[in-house]
């Protein structure tokens, strides 16, 4: 039980254990981690804090969905595409026009 969870652990909050390994640049994958967890703190706060009521209920439970279905989308992107996550991609380059 202490190895899973370890390991579970590792997957989500290591960098170069979870699927963000797949970004090159160090600080784009702690800035990736860190919006994250921001995501999960604030999923977790609307969730805990909306209990008193069913219909605020149901709005947790949906915020908690969305913050696991991001968080997996992000983990795939990086592990299939880490050039997404490039810094600087998406910007023009010094003498690109539109």
């Amino acid at each position: 039980m202490q190895k899973l969870i370890a390991g579970a652990w590792n997957f989500i909050f290591n960098h170069e254990v979870s699927p963000l390994r797949h970004i090159p640049d160090v600080g784009t994958r702690h800035m990736i981690l860190q919006i994250l967890g921001w995501m999960w703190a604030v999923a977790f706060s609307v969730a805990i804090g909306s209990y008193a009521m069913l219909p605020a209920s149901l709005i947790g439970h949906a915020v908690l969905i969305a913050a696991a279905a991001i968080t997996t989308a992000t983990y795939t992107a990086a592990s299939i595409k880490p050039g997404l996550f490039k810094a600087g991609s998406g910007r023009r380059q010094d003498g690109e026009h539109e």
